[in-house]
C-alpha cells in the first residue's frame, strides 16, 4: 500500500522522533485501508534504523493470530488461513514478557498493534498496564479504525495521528500503480466505492463488484418493494463469500449511502445517515460475530431500500 496522503503524519512523527521529545504511545486513527498499518511499520523501521520490507527483532506486530493450531499450519505453509476473532490476552502477556529484555539491536523497541480495535477486553486491560509504565526505548503504535471502540484509558495515554480520507487525484495515483490492470471505467468505479481508502477500491477490484454496485446503486434509488432486487443481489454476492469479500461488499454500501447525503432532502437525508450508521456498526461487529451471509446481504438491501424509499417520498 502506498503512503501518499500522509505527509502530515511524517511531519508529525519525525519532528518528535528528532526533537528528542517522543511519546511512547501512539494511536494512528483513520477509516480501515488508508495504509496506516503500512505508515506503522515504515515509521518503526526508520525509528530502530531497520530496512523497510524485512522483518526486524525489535519489532513486535500483534494482530489476530490463527485461530486454532490447523489455521497456524496453513500460515507456517504460507496457505490462506483463518484467523481468530480477536487479538487476545495471552498475545499481550506475551508481548510484555519480551519487554523485560532489552532490544535486541539498539536502544529502541515499537510494538505495533493491529488494529487495536481487535483486543478483547481483558487484552486491552493488560495492555494498559504497559501503555502506563513503559519501558525505556519501547514504544506503541495502535492502529485503529475505531477508536472509539477503545478503552478511553487507552486512548487517553496515546497521541492521536489523524490520517485522513485520499483525495481523487491521490487515490488514482495510489491505484495506478497497485492496480495497473484496471482499466479507466473500472478505475472511477473503484474510486467512487472506495470513498478516500484505497483498501476499500482494491476490494472492489479484487471481487469484481461492478454488478453488485450496480444493484445496490438502483436499490438505494428505486427502493425494492417486490424485493426482486434484493434477491439478485443476495444471487450475485453469492453463498459463500468470504470475510474479505463481505468486508467489500460493506463497505460498497457504505460509500453508496454517504455518496449524496449532503445533496439530500431532509427526510432522505436522515435515511441515508440512519442507514450509514447501521452500515458502520455491521462493518465493526464484523471482527466478533459470525455473520450467515444470506441475512447480512438482505439486511444490507434492506437499509438500502429505506433510503430508496425515502428518496422516493421526497420527490413526490
Amino acid at each position: 500500500m502506498s503512503l501518499i496522503g500522509h505527509d502530515h503524519a511524517w511531519q508529525a512523527w519525525r519532528s518528535a522522533a528528532q526533537g528528542g521529545r517522543m511519546h511512547h504511545a501512539w494511536l494512528l486513527a483513520g477509516q480501515s485501508g488508508i495504509g496506516k498499518a503500512q505508515f506503522a511499520f515504515a515509521a518503526a523501521h526508520e525509528l530502530v534504523r531497520g530496512e523497510v520490507g524485512s522483518p526486524h527483532p525489535d519489532i513486535v506486530h500483534l494482530a489476530r493470530a490463527p485461530k486454532d493450531k490447523k489455521e497456524a499450519d496453513k500460515k507456517e505453509a504460507g496457505k490462506p488461513f483463518e484467523t481468530a476473532r480477536n487479538i487476545k490476552v495471552d498475545q499481550i502477556r506475551s508481548m510484555q514478557r519480551v519487554l523485560t529484555t532489552r532490544p535486541t539491536m539498539g536502544d529502541k523497541r515499537v510494538i505495533i498493534v493491529d488494529p487495536a480495535d481487535d483486543m478483547e477486553r481483558s487484552a486491552s486491560n493488560a495492555l494498559l498496564k504497559s501503555l502506563e509504565e513503559p519501558p525505556i526505548g519501547t514504544y506503541f503504535v495502535l492502529v485503529s479504525h475505531s477508536p472509539a471502540k477503545l478503552l478511553p484509558t487507552v486512548r487517553s495515554r496515546c497521541r492521536t495521528l489523524r490520517f485522513p480520507d485520499l483525495t481523487i487525484a491521490e487515490m488514482q495515483a495510489v491505484l495506478s500503480t497497485l492496480a495497473p490492470e484496471a482499466n479507466g471505467d473500472e478505475l472511477d468505479a473503484a474510486i467512487l466505492a472506495g470513498a478516500g481508502s484505497p483498501g476499500a477500491a482494491l476490494r472492489f477490484l479484487e471481487f469484481g463488484l461492478d454488478e453488485i454496485a450496480r444493484l445496490m446503486n438502483d436499490i438505494a434509488e428505486e427502493g425494492d418493494a417486490g424485493f426482486v432486487l434484493r434477491g439478485q443481489l443476495a444471487a450475485r454476492v453469492g453463498g459463500r463469500p468470504s470475510r474479505e469479500h463481505l468486508r467489500a461488499v460493506l463497505d460498497l454500501a457504505r460509500s453508496i449511502v454517504a455518496g449524496n447525503i449532503t445533496q439530500a432532502e431532509p427526510a432522505a437525508q436522515s435515511a441515508r445517515i440512519a442507514a450509514h450508521e447501521e452500515l458502520v456498526r455491521l462493518t465493526g461487529e464484523m471482527a466478533t460475530y459470525n455473520y450467515d451471509p444470506g441475512l447480512l446481504i438482505m439486511e444490507i438491501g434492506t437499509l438500502l431500500a429505506r433510503v430508496g424509499q425515502a428518496s422516493e417520498r421526497a420527490n413526490v
